[in-house]
């Protein structure tokens, strides 16, 4: 007998023979199923020895132990019970009160029956889909959009429209002109999706204008406008500018989360939407987890009573700050002048993209030999575009891996732009941007490179990489 016969071995993994054996069974929807970018990362960069900019994770480590211990000793000793217990699907009393203020905080007043407790933001997309689709509806999204929602919107077999997005955001004249052009073709759009602040991944914030007319098309066509905003209370620069929903509640449902100013481990995020849509999510998630875990809201409700919660978003915005600041300076003096990238007033992520004939795909799996790690560009489309782009996360790192992380992909891509200059007999510069600018004109800061072509992939917009000093 071989170790591999002794009894209560472990039977070895299905081959594709195997798995073939069960695929009369698989549901038609498994067929555009697509597995998420950032998690399929994940396992890659759990790897203490890798530095991954990947994922969108906030930093869980500026949450001090003690308080966390002094907060569960208050569940513990107040609510133990009711902790354990299942909780209304709609979420309890005590974190609809938090949630509350939370809002109130980003300009809104909104009554409690109006909110859906949730298990993290990234279910009412699901929840929303759930609701509102039928395969092969249209939905409408940014292009780029939150690489987290594609996989969503591939499970319900929706048609992804995607729209241009530029450094103010979503381009409401393009989107006027795709809805009537949908409207040709006999084709109604559920709804709208948009991160309207510091969007993930291309790190833009959507202009006032644009708001209004984003809800004023909204409204008079009779669509849903499904607002994620995740991000809008780590502003870094820069005025507070209203959210959809404060603009018109009629039309859309807001979604949030505690993941990004609190902790995603407590897997809490909310909605708030018209009556009728709430009701139908309330029963789409009773058939999903029945309720949210009830340990979660009690603890965020014993933080919330427990002092300022303001006070921790803040100490959250001043670490991100720099950590922003110095991922800028490293990209100016790492990346080649062909790259560009976004200046980002908020949240987590940064929009990088490279000359056209770099693949991230491929130039991440050349990164992770670095032991650096980022999300590449395509998964953040649903038509094969964004090829030559990539997201970089700031919040999760800290500054000294920031800048060994982008010295790692600079090299990468320098060593691309080399390798492509000798297929070619071209002649593209690897010299850094900052480097490049500098020899030029010494005596000033490093200015930035030409914004990319308006047609190229993001078509987001290149904004200053460099601080200037003082």
């Amino acid at each position: 007998m071989t170790i591999d016969e002794s009894p209560g071995s472990r039977p070895p993994r299905s081959t594709a023979r195997d798995i073939e054996r069960y695929a009369a069974l698989f549901a038609d929807r498994t067929k555009v199923m697509k597995s998420s970018a950032m998690r399929d990362i994940m396992a890659l960069t759990e790897r203490e020895d890798v530095i991954s900019m990947a994922g969108g994770n906030p930093d869980t480590s500026t949450f001090p132990p003690d308080s966390y211990a002094a907060v569960m000793r208050t569940v513990a000793a107040d609510s133990c019970a009711r902790a354990l217990q299942y909780a209304p699907t709609e979420g309890t009393q005590v974190i609809k009160h938090c949630i509350v203020e939370v809002m109130r905080a980003e300009g809104m007043t909104v009554d409690r029956d109006d909110i859906l407790v949730t298990t993290g933001g990234q279910q009412v997309i699901d929840l929303v889909c759930k609701t509102l689709l039928n395969p092969g509806d249209v939905v409408v999204a940014e292009a780029p959009t939150y690489p987290g929602a594609v996989p969503t919107f591939s499970a319900y077999q929706a048609d992804v429209v995607q729209v241009t997005l530029d450094r103010d955001g979503m381009r409401t004249d393009e989107l006027a002109t795709t809805l009537d052009a949908l409207e040709r073709e006999g084709r109604r759009p559920k709804f709208i999706y948009t991160v309207p602040n510091f969007h993930n991944p291309a790190g833009v914030t959507m202009s006032l204008e644009r708001r209004r007319e984003l809800v004023r098309i909204a409204a008079a066509r009779e669509l849903i406008v499904l607002e994620d905003n995740p991000y809008g209370l780590l502003r870094y620069e820069g005025d507070q500018l209203p959210t959809l929903r404060s603009l018109n509640d009629e039309f859309v449902v807001y979604a949030s989360t505690f993941s990004k100013i609190l902790s995603p481990g407590v897997r809490l995020g909310w909605a708030v939407a018209p009556a009728p849509v709430l009701a139908k999510m309330n029963i789409g998630k009773q058939a999903s987890d029945l309720c949210s875990s009830s340990i979660s809201q009690y603890f965020v409700g014993a933080y919330f009573d427990s002092g300022p919660w303001e006070d921790y978003v803040r100490s959250l915005i001043e670490i991100y700050r720099r950590r922003r600041d110095v991922m800028l300076d490293a990209l100016a003096e790492h990346f080649p002048r062909e790259a560009s990238w976004t200046h980002p007033q908020g949240g987590l992520f940064i929009w990088a993209t490279m000359p056209s004939y770099i693949d991230t795909t491929d130039l991440l799996a050349r990164a992770l030999q670095e032991q650096v790690a980022f999300v590449p560009g395509r998964a953040a489309y649903v038509d094969g575009r964004g090829g030559s782009a990539m997201r970089l996360n700031f919040s999760g790192v800290t500054e000294d891996e920031i800048r060994e992380g982008i010295r790692r992909i600079g090299e990468v891509v320098r060593e691309q732009v080399g390798l492509y200059g000798t297929l070619t007999g071209a002649r593209p510069s690897a010299e850094p941007a900052a480097r490049t600018a500098a020899s030029a004109a010494p005596d000033r800061a490093p200015r930035t490179p030409a914004p990319p072509d308006p047609a190229r992939l993001a078509k987001v917009l290149h904004l200053s990489p460099k601080r200037k000093a003082g």
